[in-house]
């Protein structure tokens, strides 16, 4: 059984709401930061000739870049207004100096900087004008449009050889039927016509999918919805929570996961609009992600449940479970579930630890298999609450297992920093390969370090898997994001497809 999701608010508002569930942990604090002099640009290096094609390619050099928001950083002078930081990847992978900043303060950027916005709240990026360069779509669900409070918006910045360059409104068709429209994003190809769609979720039943042929003057190319009739509006009112693409039954045409406080429900992709297929565990996800892990040809579906009810015995500390897919679509009869009580998984199964409140999937060593990186915020590391913890597990030809785990936080040899109380090492976790060496390098998050300042790491892949050799990390401050006393929350959230 699952309480309404505004009795036990979700992680994708991240670090306010989880306060709220741990206040003996944490105390609540104001969320805004200073974009230093409004802006602050660091231009990438010259692209190459051609653009590469990689969705997450925004200045189409050939290297994947990573998007990082900070929802809660100041802009042009608005407190909480919000910025997205994109560090363009290179043959040394991620670095501080090569980054752009973006608000909605940038020039060619619809809307303007306002207070509370939280522009950066969800990202996610895919090529959706088909031009080559990765497009960054940007959630801002807290803003007010026309009058509407917490309207929500979505805003697509266009990829270039100059990286991230302008942008286009996506018109939120049913203003009045929910609020926090872009509270969650998904993209890929839901109606099969060989186009990139871009999913919307808000508040409401109704998911949008906004159909590929995306120009930048105009939009997208038409668009239709379907109800996810299973979530009761009345009960969980927080609508669709979390989306997540990928093509579970092999079809060649991307499926949509509703995650919601009623249940995480999965939508097979048609022209005419996705069709509901099955739920795929009850109750609140804290996250979602999808991969292959099993490399049979079907993408596999993984729920974070890192908040658990008085009625969830699994694990104390959270867990994820793997649902396979296969030729119907997700099954949910073959599964694999992991926690920290697993045999395999360093460190020990704690109450409110939250395992599995942010997950990734990428192949970190190169052998084909996609792998999966899944957090606990809330994970205590010695004399340290809250510090932080990331664990990557492996994929191969049974799937998903803890055999061969590797755990990460500040304290890991080789990675910088230290372990600190209220860090919240992991808040977003990514997985991308930005060195093009073809294994997906180690991303993480941490809103919370050095008092909400926020700031990111970068582990490289390897053929042993994640190592803390030549890690980096790089906070706020570093990026050009100023602390005027307030929380910018840098590396709250990174992008996803």
């Amino acid at each position: 059984m699952s309480r309404p999701l505004t009795s036990r608010p979700h992680y994708k508002y991240k670090r306010e709401y989880r306060r709220s569930r741990l206040s003996a942990v944490l105390s609540a604090t104001a969320v805004a930061a200073a974009v230093a002099g409004g802006l602050v640009v660091a231009l990438p290096g010259a692209a190459s000739a051609a653009a590469s094609g990689l969705a997450d390619d925004f200045n189409g050099d050939g290297y994947r870049d990573l998007a990082t928001g900070a929802p809660g950083a100041v802009a042009n002078g608005k407190a909480k207004a919000g910025a997205v930081v994109v560090n363009y990847g290179s043959a040394s992978g991620i670095t501080a100096a090569n980054h752009k900043i973006t608000s909605q303060s940038s020039a060619d950027v619809p809307g303007a900087s306002e207070d509370d916005d939280r522009f950066g709240t969800e990202l996610a990026h895919g090529d959706l004008n088909g031009d080559g360069y990765g497009d960054l779509v940007v959630g801002t669900p807290l803003e007010d449009v026309d009058g509407d409070v917490d309207g929500g918006s979505v805003t697509i910045l266009w990829g270039s050889a100059s990286g991230l360059s302008g942008g286009t409104t996506v018109s939120d068709p049913d203003p009045s039927g929910h609020d926090r429209f872009g509270q969650s994003l998904a993209v890929g190809d839901f109606t099969g016509d060989g186009k990139t769609d871009l999913a919307v979720g808000s508040t409401g039943k109704d998911v949008w999918i906004f159909k590929g042929g995306f120009t930048k003057s105009g939009g997208a190319a038409g668009k239709l919805s379907f109800e996810a009739t299973q979530i009761d509006s009345g009960a969980y009112p927080d609508g669709a929570v979390h989306l997540a693409a990928g093509d579970f039954d092999g079809d060649g045409v991307d499926d949509v996961v509703v995650g919601s406080a009623a249940g995480n429900f999965v939508y097979r992709g048609a022209e005419s609009g996705p069709v509901f297929q099955t739920e795929a565990g009850s109750g609140y996800a804290g996250a979602l992600t999808v991969a292959d892990f099993d490399r049979d040809g079907h993408d596999d579906l993984v729920v974070g449940t890192d908040f658990l009810d008085i009625f969830d015995s699994t694990a104390e500390g959270g867990y994820v479970t793997v649902f396979y897919g296969g030729a119907t679509g997700v099954d949910t009869t073959r599964t694999t579930v992991i926690s920290q009580a697993t045999e395999g998984v360093p460190g020990a199964d704690e109450s409110d630890d939250m395992f599995g409140g942010a997950l990734a999937a990428g192949d970190v060593n190169g052998d084909g298999y996609a792998d999966l990186a899944v957090s606990a915020v809330f994970e205590a590391i010695g004399d340290a609450d809250s510090a932080g913890n990331v664990w990557v597990l492996r994929g191969g030809a049974s799937g998903l297992t803890a055999t061969g785990a590797q755990s990460f936080n500040q304290g890991t040899e080789g990675v910088p920093g230290a372990n600190e109380s209220s860090d919240m090492f992991g808040t977003a976790v990514h997985l991308a390969d930005h060195d093009k060496d073809g294994r997906a390098d180690l991303s993480v998050g941490a809103g919370g370090e050095n008092s909400d300042d926020g700031a990111v790491w970068s582990l490289h892949g390897s053929t042993t898997g994640i190592t803390a050799t030549g890690a980096v990390s790089f906070s706020a401050t570093t990026v050009g994001i100023g602390n005027t006393g307030e929380d910018p929350m840098f590396g709250d959230v990174m992008s996803h497809s």
